[in-house]
């Protein structure tokens, strides 16, 4: 395809780069992600504890509060991939869905953080953390998996890779800064600092330079002769397709699992590292760790991923989740707890690499958003689940523990699916292009 019809994409000289435009994409795709912080458990869990104190919320009712707030937002994750897969609105504007997506939902998520940050009541609050998780881990996480998918095939796990190192570099300063800005003016003006840079920075961004698919701006798919819009809309397996495989159920599962695990310890890991007699200093040098550790998986994962099976992978991350979970209720030191979170973080790494890059060499291009937005729903409602899950353990039990044990027996049922489960027709091949 030729340049005609991409609006201002000539004036931005993107054929013009010294290097390949999906690459700028990938960078503006991960920072988008990082800007999915205030949506997501673990950044909602910053300020979990401060904002319960100030509204007056006991545990259960806020896991409550974050259920169906996840559960609503989850429904945001509907229609997005079709718009990003060049649908519906996407096709009104030049076929760049991905640009008007981002923009848009971007702007939209740091007004509501905004607005959350001067809340003053519990309903009120329902409300804006719903839309919270609705514009922040549903849309924005979609639309930011698929653009990278869009811009990368041959080399799509070396680009995944690159995306979730990128991305865990931005999460690891993010989440400090954040909770630096909790602890020196608390989390009403940490919240709002969050917001600005969403809306004043995040979505100018997005609206300058993301582009949706190379097609778009006449340049070639990954260093490959870029295809015909039909071709390409003819190329992999339809979303039902992908649904009717059993390794779509193993491979989101698993990672719903993950995220069920990490959003439970994540909104309440301040909590729970108080039930084993250790202060909120520890929870902080916690995120730090279990982001540094989960940025050497990116690499690592990123690495094997390019040469090796997914499928493995996935056991492997599995296999150190499990062991995590057993352990964490029998930490009794500072070194106990650093060791969990190094492992903690290996598998969160090792399981972004796997979610990153399984759709796209399992399923094809063609419809990558969609089915990606299904795999995306079904990890936002366990992540919806997690939080709830462990408030209703320490009510009934007085304790995290059972439902740690439990976890961990299920987590390492699902690392044994993983190593038998048939991959998707054509995924091998694929593979061997990468």
């Amino acid at each position: 395809m030729g340049e005609t019809g991409t609006g201002p994409l000539p004036r931005l000289g993107v054929a013009r780069w010294p290097f390949y435009y999906g690459w700028v994409s990938l960078g503006m795709a991960a920072l988008a992600m990082v800007g999915t912080l205030p949506g997501r458990t673990q950044g909602l869990g910053l300020v979990t504890e401060p904002l319960m104190r100030d509204l007056s919320i006991d545990r259960v009712l806020f896991a409550e509060i974050n259920l169906v707030a996840t559960l609503v937002g989850s429904l945001f994750c509907l229609g997005i991939g079709r718009l990003i897969d060049h649908l519906g609105i996407g096709r009104l504007i030049d076929h760049n869905g991905s640009r008007l997506v981002l923009t848009v939902v971007s702007f939209c998520l740091g007004a509501v953080v905004l607005a959350t940050s001067g809340t003053r009541g519990v309903w009120p609050l329902l409300v804006l953390i719903t839309l919270t998780r609705g514009f922040g881990q549903s849309a924005l996480s979609v639309a930011s998996l698929a653009l990278v998918g869009k811009w990368f095939s041959r080399r799509l796990s070396l680009a995944m890779g690159v995306y979730a190192l990128v991305m865990s570099i931005g999460f690891m300063g993010a989440f400090p800064a954040v909770g630096a800005a909790v602890q020196a003016g608390g989390w009403r003006s940490a919240w709002a600092g969050v917001g600005l840079a969403l809306v004043l920075v995040l979505a100018p961004l997005c609206w300058l330079f993301v582009r949706s698919t190379p097609e778009d701006v006449g340049l070639e798919l990954d260093g490959q002769r870029a295809p015909t819009e039909d071709a390409a809309e003819a190329t992999g397996a339809t979303l039902t397709e992908a649904l009717a495989t059993p390794a779509f159920w193993v491979f989101a599962l698993a990672a719903s699992v993950y995220g069920l695990v990490a959003s439970g310890i994540g909104l309440f890991n301040e909590s729970i590292l108080a039930e084993r007699a250790f202060d909120a200093s520890t929870y902080y040098r916690t995120l730090v760790v279990t982001a540094l550790t989960a940025l050497l998986g990116n690499v690592a994962g990123g690495a094997f991923a390019s040469r090796g099976s997914l499928r493995w992978l996935l056991a492997v991350a599995m296999l150190l989740l499990t062991l995590s979970l057993a352990a964490l209720p029998h930490v009794t030191s500072q070194a106990h707890v650093m060791a969990y979170a190094v492992v903690m973080g290996l598998a969160g790494g090792f399981v972004m690499v796997v979610f990153f890059s399984f759709w796209g060499r399992g399923y094809g291009r063609a419809h990558l958003g969609r089915i990606q937005g299904a795999a995306q729903i079904l990890t936002v409602l366990a992540s919806a689940v997690g939080p709830l899950l462990l408030a209703q353990c320490v009510a009934w039990t007085g304790s995290y523990a059972a439902a740690f044990y439990a976890l961990a027996v299920v987590v390492a049922l699902l690392g044994l699916a993983a190593v038998v489960v048939p991959l998707p027709a054509g995924a091998e091949a694929r593979a061997a292009t990468v």
